[in-house]
């Protein structure tokens, strides 16, 4: 199979339309999923190909469309619910970390709940505070849950049919400032990416940085900088935050001795702060240094456009952030 150049919002359409197409019991339901083709056009055209039973438009409610997820994957079939932004989301707090990420474990195994949420997510374009939200950690903090951050098309498309056929339930974020970004993305149907599976996206010898989702951006265009001045970063790519896997940003470390996180996510009990404790705990005899945090600001986002733009993470504060670590 031939590799293509695509976007995130293509790479992610293709993923969906594979899996429709292999296993019947996979469906799509969300607000305007099927007429709309999706807010973010990802379902674009499944309603005319796979009709109305399979591709499921829903009331204004995600308390209601994460519920209805639960109960259908518990009855044997695969949804993927669309949540518009994980904003949202919180109205669907209750079905998805207390129905969706315990029914396995409440049942003794008698029942499963493999579904996968899709939600937009992110900070930015003036969206203001209560539509602007990063909350990966809040639902990555209950077990049961998996929670997927790709941050190139080619992760997410391995990801989201792999998340598909899994037996667990995944909440998938998608960046929406990465949705029209592009990337090269295997044309196979059987194209796969391991769960839980941290990625080496840049080899380096001064500095790990760690990162995941929009994060992997600003941290690719850091470290082309830092390069020109002979400064050469180590960047692994987190992609999921639950199964969370260390594995390589060990070994990354024991080599570079410094690190620096890189998330959109709000400062407090976040990402970075889980990180630099893991590492602390784990690597404190290979330290030369703290671990630096680059993430947004500890405010709600502002709607004016350069506070806005103040209050959130941007190459240069990588950049930074490397040059005071060292």
């Amino acid at each position: 199979m031939a590799d293509r150049n695509t976007s995130m919002r293509e790479a992610l359409r293709s993923a969906l339309h594979e899996e429709m197409v292999r296993d019947d019991r996979v469906f799509v339901m969300g607000e305007e999923v099927g007429r709309w083709d999706g807010t973010h056009k990802v379902t674009r055209g499944f309603l005319e190909e796979f009709g109305e039973r399979r591709v499921r438009d829903t009331p204004i409610s995600e308390m209601v469309i994460a519920g209805a997820a639960v109960g259908a994957a518990m009855a044997g079939l695969r949804p993927v619910a669309e949540i518009m932004t994980i904003n949202f989301a919180f109205l669907a707090m209750d079905a998805i970390v207390n129905l969706a990420a315990k029914v396995h474990y409440m049942f003794n195994g008698q029942f499963k709940a493999p579904l996968v949420i899709r939600t937009a997510t992110g900070w930015g374009n003036q969206a203001t505070a209560t539509h602007s939200h990063s909350p990966e950690p809040v639902f990555a903090h209950f077990p049961g849950l998996y929670v997927a951050c790709p941050g190139t098309p080619y992760d997410a498309k391995g990801m989201l049919k792999a998340a598909i056929r899994d037996e667990n339930p995944v909440l998938f974020t998608e960046s929406i400032a990465l949705y029209s970004k592009p990337g090269v993305v295997p044309d196979d149907p059987d194209f796969l990416l391991p769960i839980g599976k941290s990625d080496l996206k840049r080899k380096g010898r001064d500095v790990t940085i760690v990162t995941f989702a929009r994060g992997l951006e600003w941290s690719m265009e850091a470290a082309d900088i830092l390069a020109k001045d002979g400064i050469e970063c180590e960047i692994v790519d987190l992609r999921w935050l639950r199964p969370l896997d260390l594995d390589i940003v060990f070994e990354s470390f024991k080599k570079t001795n410094r690190c620096v996180v890189v998330e959109e996510c709000l400062p407090h009990f976040s990402v970075g702060s889980e990180i630099a404790a893991q590492i602390q705990e784990h690597m404190f005899d290979y330290m030369d240094a703290p671990v630096k945090r680059v993430s947004a600001m500890d405010v709600p986002l502002p709607y004016a456009r350069d506070i806005e733009l103040m209050a959130l993470p941007d190459t240069q504060k990588v950049v930074q952030a490397v040059r005071e670590v060292l």
